[in-house]
């Protein structure tokens, strides 16, 4: 596999800085609280409105969400693209009142330059982008708001992206795309704490490249940013399961346990409640070391 150099030389982020908020990364995985304000959620969990993300947002705090992440438009396989002002005007009214509820960071979930602009001027904290900054203006006004980014990988666009994905080497590919999208943003004057990396599991892959992904996941740690993975609820689980989405709680705990012993830093989840107590028990296992002075003679 090629690793860029400038990947390989980039130091390892021990916290993540965004807008003046700083969030230490490697003591523990943090868990990213999934908002969908939009009604074609694949999940089944899409908002009616702002007041209802409000009330969504209250649970997830108090089930221990470290940052929501604002969704106003479907990424669905298949999903068909809003207009650009609808979406706009939908993430702006959520993060106005996010903002007003909590401190903690809020994403919004947009891969276009008119909602993006939108969810920072109502106090975003990061721009999560699956589309991996294709449009580097996105990079460059998450730049001049201070904010950070995701950089996500995806083949094609959500209309397209299920239809028939192939690649050479899924994961030498995936790789160099998102050392690509932070080369970007860092050109763009991204601050290097401030970016994420997420390898975009079931945006335009198979149930075996979404399988191969996971098994691998500790390669993009090599990135030297911290790594945020999404398999909450997605097709794959069903696939391997045969339970429906909402019945896919169990399926998704596995793959949060599994990622964090890959090396994920963040995990973006629907279940919160759930997820937080998977994070919780996986980390003291993954994350734990003996004491100095322990005895390990037989």
């Amino acid at each position: 596999m090629h690793y860029p150099a400038r990947a390989l030389d980039a130091l390892k982020t021990t916290h993540l800085t965004v807008r003046g908020r700083t969030v230490p990364l490697g003591e523990r995985t943090l868990v990213m609280g999934i908002l969908n304000v939009s009604p074609d959620s694949f999940s089944g969990d899409g908002l009616a409105d702002t007041a209802a993300a409000l009330e969504q947002a209250r649970e997830f705090l108090h089930a221990g969400a470290d940052i929501l992440d604002v969704g106003a438009m479907s990424t669905r396989p298949g999903a068909v693209i809003i207009a650009a002002d609808a979406e706009a005007e939908r993430l702006h009214a959520v993060v106005s009142a996010l903002r007003s509820l909590t401190d903690q960071p809020i994403s919004a979930d947009t891969f276009r330059l008119e909602p993006a602009c939108a969810a920072l001027e109502a106090g975003a904290d990061i721009l999560n982008d699956i589309s991996g900054l294709r449009d580097p203006r996105i990079a460059q006004l998450a730049a001049s708001f201070e904010a950070g980014v995701v950089v996500m990988h995806m083949q094609g666009t959500p209309e397209t992206m299920q239809r028939n994905p192939q690649y050479s080497n899924v994961v030498g590919e995936v790789y160099d795309s998102l050392a690509t999208g932070i080369t970007t943003a860092l050109d763009a004057g991204v601050s290097q704490n401030g970016i994420i990396v997420d390898p975009g599991i079931g945006f335009g892959k198979t149930l075996d490249h979404n399988l191969e992904l996971l098994h691998r996941l500790l390669e993009f740690t090599r990135l030297g940013h911290p790594l945020l993975v999404g398999t909450s609820r997605k097709a794959f689980i069903g696939r391997i399961t045969g339970r429906e989405v909402s019945e896919r709680t169990a399926g998704t705990a596995a793959t949060v346990a599994l990622s964090i012993a890959g090396g994920a830093d963040i995990v973006r989840v629907h279940d919160v409640g759930q997820m937080v107590d998977v994070c919780r028990v996986s980390d003291r296992i993954v994350r734990w070391a003996p004491a100095p002075e322990a005895d390990f003679k037989p």
